[in-house]
């Protein structure tokens, strides 16, 4: 009976592979977490547009709400 020949240098090879994928897996996480880091915007006090203005408790109504003010 014929054996294969060198298993552990192909199990090398394999170990190889799967060792490079490992590090370039690693290499493309920490990237995409330097480029996260940098997109984020730095300012704590910016303030929403739709929020802006609205101070906490009974809010005034608005302006096509409110009542014609009368003559006395």
């Amino acid at each position: 009976m014929a054996r294969r020949t060198r298993p552990s240098f192909t199990k090398r090879q394999k170990e190889m592979a799967r060792q490079q994928r490992q590090q370039d897996k690693d290499a493309r996480r920490l990237e995409l977490r330097r480029q996260k880091t940098e997109r984020q915007p730095s300012t704590t006090d910016a303030t929403d547009p739709e929020i802006e203005g609205i101070r906490p408790g009974p809010q005034p109504p608005p302006a096509w709400m409110e009542l014609p003010q009368r003559k006395s």
